[in-house]
């Protein structure tokens, strides 16, 4: 079993896409420390040091699922006060529409990819509507209303 992730106790900076296919989004499973699926976020992940947040969503994409895309813009800036595993987290997190350049993912099911921790992830295209039926939250808080 890996460990349980708690956010870090400083303020992260992430990068985030939305990847659409129709009315669904491209995002990543989030569990909790029993494995139960308790929500989605769609793909990205932190901003490095000296790097731009259009340089981050490129890498982040490369890296998670070898694909290129291209930022369809505006971006959309979202301050993120979260609890996790009994874990206050803090993340300023800048969001923009995308296009994936690899076709094939758009008709692909479920996807799966390694985060830079080696953790295995699962990403699917869901709608809001699956949310509401599986009982799943929408992450990070505030991402609804730029839907």
């Amino acid at each position: 079993m890996s460990a349980v992730w708690t956010p870090p106790q400083q303020i992260s900076v992430k990068v985030l896409g939305l990847a659409r296919r129709g009315e669904r989004l491209l995002a990543a499973e989030v569990t909790g420390s029993d494995g139960r699926v308790k929500g989605i976020r769609p793909l990205g992940g932190s901003i490095d040091f000296g790097e731009t947040r259009e340089e981050a969503l490129h890498r982040e994409f490369r890296e998670e699922l070898g694909c290129a895309i291209v930022i369809r813009g505006p971006w959309h800036a979202l301050e993120n006060l979260f609890r996790h595993e009994g874990a206050i987290g803090h993340e300023i997190v800048f969001v923009a529409e995308i296009d994936l350049l690899d076709e094939a993912l758009h008709a692909a099911g479920p996807i799966t990819f390694t985060e830079s921790t080696g953790e295995a992830c699962r990403a699917d295209w869901y709608s809001l509507a699956d949310l509401a039926a599986r009982g799943w939250d929408l992450y990070p808080v505030g991402l609804a209303e730029i839907l």
